[in-house]
């Protein structure tokens, strides 16, 4: 979908589909331009129907006499004095999914007097609500496919509106990415091709390593390389750079993701009624990605570091036991209680190489790792767990601002003895009750007192019903909005 940023003058001249946002009452300035130009048709239009600017609710009139624009969407957009940038976004989105399916090829969003700034990330919220994972649907008639190609944007000040874009589309660039790593099917993104992608995204500028197997043997990776045994694809740590400070040598922050690219749950097999889900278990690793392609492409001035933990847990004969005790990198024993909870096995080894070699100021780790925290907070939450307040407020901060909200949760020491083990220095799970909590409390074990957060997104990785406007009915992209505002409002300049 091609996007413009048009001036907001001539509204009756507009042809296409037009947007115009409407706030409670069913008033607004385009809404009485418009009724002007359509000789009352708009204001008849209202009275007949039950739309009163609600947020979220529509109105679609066909060919109003007056106007060029082939139909007129009305949008509620709740209270005027509420109405900013956030507001600008679910309101463009909420116009272009009303009307993806119209026949309409131009949609243009009338929004006079607002900033350019608030016009960039309505276009935004547009791109958002255009994404479409369809590249293995070949049948799909054509009333089934979006017809719009062109977004404008009428704002007062389009030059300014399309500069302030730029950064915004690269965020889109990286939610996209997101969402279509965690959309792929294992059998095509298993770990090597998830390597592969990864590399390509050094034409952003990125420097990306991929270490196989040899090489975290060599590095004694025996958490991460024992969930991978049982596979036939050769597991893979990326390691990806972004020097974007004006200093190279800059300490750099650092983000680690963990992708399992299919989970069966190994010999603690997962029941099989919802396992194809687990395609989207390397949800963290795709939000890491995403990020570290967001910062690349908005030319972030950070130093930052992404690590991947790429990994299939499947089943065979080398497949790891329940009982297994395996070394980790850090020389901490593990005794495999449970082949499911495989994910903090390779965070284990990813955080303890991230904090050994690039020395961070800081680690969050990303992970779709436990069904427990979907119990604790449902959908709409991402677990928080940290060391540091002062990470936690900025996090926290970070998810309001960008509608990706978390929420913290404890690690009491107490907890520890969930995790203790005659046989080895830990076990990998606790009991059930605060399970999320006792997961937590595993990967705080390997992050060497280095100031960390990780963020449980099994909860918000992927949902089955869209409760968004900017976000599609399976893979979200969770992650990427929240962490580049969270580098971006702290750590740039």
């Amino acid at each position: 979908m091609k996007i413009e940023f048009i001036a907001a003058e001539g509204l009756a001249a507009i042809e296409g589909a037009l947007a115009v946002s409407a706030f409670d009452g069913g008033d607004g300035s385009g809404t009485e331009a418009l009724n002007e130009a359509t000789g009352g048709a708009v204001k008849r239009a209202v009275e007949a129907s039950r739309f009163k600017g609600k947020a979220g609710q529509t109105l679609d009139i066909l060919a109003p006499q007056g106007v060029e624009a082939a139909r007129v969407l009305l949008v509620g957009a709740g209270d005027k004095a509420m109405f900013d940038a956030s507001a600008a976004e679910t309101f463009a989105a909420t116009a272009y999914q009303s009307l993806k399916l119209s026949g309409a090829e131009t949609l243009t969003v009338f929004l006079p007097g607002e900033t350019a700034e608030t016009a960039a990330q309505a276009a935004f919220g547009a791109r958002l609500a255009a994404y479409r994972f369809d590249r293995y649907r070949t049948k799909d008639t054509a009333d089934k496919k979006p017809s719009i190609e062109r977004l404008r944007i009428a704002c007062d000040d389009p030059k300014a509106a399309k500069k302030a874009y730029a950064a915004f589309d690269a965020v889109a660039d990286g939610v996209e990415l997101a969402r279509d790593l965690v959309s792929e099917p294992a059998n095509i993104l298993h770990p090597e091709e998830f390597a592969d992608r990864v590399r390509k995204l050094e034409k952003l500028g990125l420097e990306v390593e991929i270490l196989g197997e040899k090489d975290m043997k060599k590095l004694s990776m025996g958490a991460l390389l024992g969930v991978g045994q049982g596979s036939v694809r050769d597991s893979q740590l990326a390691v990806i750079q972004w020097k974007g400070a004006k200093d190279k040598d800059e300490t750099p922050i650092a983000f680690v993701g963990k992708g399992v690219t299919f989970d069966t749950g190994g010999v603690s097999l997962k029941p099989a009624d919802g396992m194809e889900e687990m395609k989207g278990d390397m949800g963290g690793a795709a939000a890491v990605t995403g990020l570290m392609a967001a910062l690349a492409g908005r030319k972030a001035k950070v130093n930052a570091i992404g690590i991947l933990g790429l990994v299939e847990n499947m089943n065979d004969g080398a497949a790891q036991r329940p009982g297994d005790i395996v070394t980790s990198m850090s020389g901490q024993t593990i005794e495999v209680i449970n082949t499911d909870a495989e994910g903090r096995l390779v965070l284990a080894d990813a955080i303890w190489y991230c904090q050994d070699r690039f020395k961070p100021r800081f680690i969050i780790d990303l992970a779709t790792l436990t069904g427990a925290i979907i119990i604790a907070l449902g959908n709409d939450y991402a677990g928080l767990f940290t060391n540091d307040d002062d990470l936690a407020d900025r996090l926290t901060a970070a998810g309001k601002a960008e509608s990706e909200p978390l929420w913290r949760l404890p690690l009491p020491d107490s907890y520890n003895k969930k995790l203790e083990t005659a046989a080895a220095d830990m076990k990998n799970v606790g009991d059930r009750a605060g399970g999320s909590i006792s997961a937590a409390l595993f990967i705080k074990k390997f992050t060497n007192d280095v100031p960390w957060a990780h963020l449980d997104i099994a909860s918000t990785a992927w949902k089955k019903a869209g409760s968004s406007p900017t976000t599609p009915e399976w893979a979200t992209g969770y992650g990427v909005r929240l962490l580049n505002r969270f580098v971006a409002d702290n750590y740039e300049g």
